[in-house]
């Protein structure tokens, strides 16, 4: 259910490609790699840092966070960790809205990142004059917004979802007869009024690695893997969604790998997931759901642009300088801290689990 008038105010926010920029993979010999990973360990020690990256960055981010005892998850799970852990000064392999979210959770800790200029589509695609305005235009409707939004967005909002609990908080909601305006994402915004039939408003944004999935593709592909199910993240278009075995946040996708008794999958969401995937279910067989890049030309073909800045080099010296540090304005911060922690409260309560962004 959409409100045809308020519908049509709406701009597209999807980014034009010319402000995407190349996916650039870091590119080192084994013996660079092995030097940078243990004086990363050295600094992590001497610091009383912790390491805590997404499932979509480079897998040797993901084993170091591992191997000294970080995180890799999800980007709610890696900013909760900080209540889980005892270091003083968190680093996080992500995007910047992650940055921010951790040091919203834990103000009293030092947060860095390997770069500053790792942003996120759906974030740069949600500016927070243009949707306060929106929000001042329709003030009877609850704000509900994804995990990846500034901390400013944030701070405008009701509520903070992630695609794991995105549905669970908007069926709530829409038991209690409220009307919603949704961002960034559209495709997820779509898929959870699907799901709900909810009143929605919805922010035309998109992500765009998720945007590339292309329907018509993955017909063909399924044609040559018959027996593969195909685990599909809700940010995708709905052509790709509607030819899913399993639609989930990228937590779920990973639990199902291990839970389900098909020895193949097509995957349709970042690659940095097929580092976990084949760590998972080293027995499975792992297939990149098809993007613009297998017919066209496309500049993230799977993997996002902004989570490949995160690199070993970039990581060594955030910590041996001290660069990189996050700030959020305090003000803002207080705010934006509300809606994160009503989803956290709202899954304690056991009417869901928080799940991924």
């Amino acid at each position: 259910m959409h409100n045809i008038d308020a519908v049509s105010e709406l701009h597209d926010y999807r980014l034009p490609p010319e402000q995407v920029p190349e996916t650039i993979v870091e590119t080192l010999s084994i013996r660079q790699r092995d030097a940078l990973k243990t004086r990363i360990k050295d600094l992590l020690k001497q610091q009383n840092a912790a390491l805590v990256a997404h499932y979509y960055t480079d897998a040797d981010l993901q084993l170091l966070a591992d191997e000294t005892g970080g995180c890799v998850s999800d980007s709610l799970d890696m900013a909760h960790f900080g209540h889980r852990s005892d270091a003083e000064t968190l680093v996080v392999c992500g995007v910047r809205f992650m940055g921010e979210t951790a040091k919203i959770l834990n103000p009293e800790k030092r947060v860095l990142m390997p770069d500053l200029d790792a942003e996120c589509s759906l974030d740069l695609g949600c500016p927070i004059d243009e949707f306060s305005r929106l929000c001042d235009q329709h003030p009877h409707r609850t704000v509900v917004v994804y995990a990846n939004t500034s901390a400013a967005v944030k701070a405008r909002a009701d509520w903070m979802v992630t695609s794991g609990s995105a549905i669970d908080v908007v069926n709530h909601l829409k038991h209690n007869g409220e009307k919603i305006i949704w961002a960034p994402d559209k495709y997820l915004g779509d898929y959870i009024q699907k799901n709900t039939g909810a009143d929605m408003l919805i922010w035309q944004g998109a992500c765009v690695v998720h945007e590339e999935f292309k329907g018509i593709e993955l017909e063909l592909l399924r044609q040559q893997y018959p027996h593969a199910m195909v685990l599909v993240h809700p940010e995708s278009p709905a052509s790709v969604i509607e030819q899913a075995d399993l639609v989930s946040s990228t937590t779920g996708i990973i639990k199902a790998v291990r839970q389900l008794d098909a020895k193949q999958f097509i995957v349709a969401t970042d690659n940095g997931i097929f580092h976990k995937l084949q760590e998972s279910a080293p027995d499975k067989m792992f297939i990149e759901a098809p993007t613009a890049g297998k017919s066209a030309t496309c500049k993230s073909c799977a993997h996002c642009p902004w989570m490949a800045m995160n690199s070993l080099t970039k990581l060594a010296n955030t910590l041996a300088t001290g660069s990189n540090e996050i700030f959020v304005d305090p003000d803002i911060m207080e705010r934006a801290k509300l809606p994160v922690k009503r989803l956290l409260d709202f899954s304690n309560r056991g009417n869901q689990i928080a799940g991924d962004a």
